[in-house]
C-alpha cells in the first residue's frame, strides 16, 4: 500500500523553508494497513511536499513520545535508523484488533519573514484573531510540535471500538467511524480534541494526493465534521492550532495533528 497526505511540517532547519513552509507534512504510513493477528506492524515517519512521496526523515532523538494500542494494552514503538526519506517504526501486534498508532515530536522554534507568515496563515486557515495579533506584532517566532497518527487492522476483531478512544494527543483528530473499514464514497466522521475536550471552529482539512485539493472543514459546537472520501487509497486529515506563546522565546506556540487513514475501492 502507498501514502497520500498534504499540509504543514515546520521544517526549521532548512535554509529554503521561506518558500516551502505551507506545504510540507509530516505523516504516519503504514507499509500495511491490515495484517494477520500476531504479524509485525511496520510504518514510515517522513515530512514531505508532496504526499504519498516521502520527502525526508526525522532523526530518532525528535520524537519525544511513541506508542501504539490493541485491545486495550499499550506499547511503545521501536524506531530503526533513518534513511534520507524516512525513519522506520515497528510493533509487535499480541493478538487481533485494530492498532492506534502515534508519535508526538519534541519542540522547535524558527522565525518567519512577513511573506512567509501570510502564506502560512492562508495555507492553514487560521483564524482571524491570530493574523490580527501577528500585524499588531508584527513579528513572528514560533514554537512548534508535531502529533501524528494512524490506524492499523490486525487480524478479525470482533470486538475492539478503542479506535473510539483518543490516545491523549495535546490536539487529536479521533474518528467516530471505524477507520479501517472505509471504502470510496464513505463517510469519515471525526471529532477534534483539545488536551481530552471538543475544540469547536476548528479548520481540518482532507487530502487524497497532492495533486488534489484539499477538503476543508470547520468543526461544529462539539468539534466535530464529516469528510466524504472520494479516492481510494490513504487519505490524510490535517490541523494546526497556533496560539499565543508564554514563553519569552517565542510569541507563538503551534500544535500540528494529523490522521492517516486508508480508503479501500468500492466492491
Amino acid at each position: 500500500m502507498t501514502r497520500r497526505v498534504v499540509h504543514a511540517v515546520l521544517v526549521a532547519t532548512s535554509s529554503s523553508w521561506a518558500s516551502l513552509a505551507a506545504g510540507h507534512d509530516t505523516w504516519l504510513l503504514p507499509a500495511r494497513f491490515d495484517l494477520p493477528a500476531g504479524g509485525r506492524i511496520v510504518l514510515e515517519l517522513t515530512s514531505g511536499m508532496g504526499f504519498p512521496a516521502p520527502g525526508s526523515s526525522i532523526q530518532p532523538n525528535r520524537l519525544a513520545a511513541t506508542g501504539f494500542r490493541i485491545a486495550g494494552r499499550t506499547l511503545r514503538l521501536d524506531a530503526g535508523n533513518p534513511d534520507k526519506t524516512a525513519l522506520r517504526l515497528s510493533g509487535r501486534s499480541s493478538g487481533p484488533g485494530v492498532a492506534a498508532l502515534w508519535v508526538v515530536t519534541r519542540p522547535r522554534t524558527l522565525s518567519l519573514t512577513p511573506t512567509e507568515v501570510q502564506e502560512y496563515l492562508r495555507e492553514i486557515g487560521a483564524a482571524e484573531e491570530v493574523e490580527s495579533r501577528w500585524r499588531r506584532q508584527q513579528r513572528w517566532r514560533e514554537t512548534y510540535v508535531k502529533l501524528a497518527k494512524t490506524f492499523v487492522r490486525v487480524g478479525q476483531p470482533t470486538a475492539d471500538p478503542s479506535w473510539r478512544e483518543p490516545v491523549g494527543l495535546a490536539l487529536e483528530i479521533v474518528p467516530l467511524t471505524d477507520p479501517t473499514t472505509l471504502l470510496v464514497g464513505s463517510e469519515l466522521s471525526v471529532q477534534v480534541l483539545r488536551d481530552g475536550k471538543p475544540w469547536p471552529r476548528f479548520s481540518v482539512s482532507a487530502v487524497s494526493s497532492a495533486a488534489n485539493e484539499p477538503i476543508m472543514r470547520s468543526t461544529d459546537g462539539d468539534g466535530r465534521a464529516v469528510f466524504s472520501l472520494d479516492r481510494p487509497g490513504p487519505w490524510l486529515l490535517r490541523g494546526t492550532l497556533i496560539e499565543p506563546s508564554s514563553s519569552p522565546d517565542a510569541d507563538w506556540h503551534s500544535l500540528f495533528t494529523t490522521l492517516t487513514v486508508w480508503v479501500a475501492p468500492a466492491p
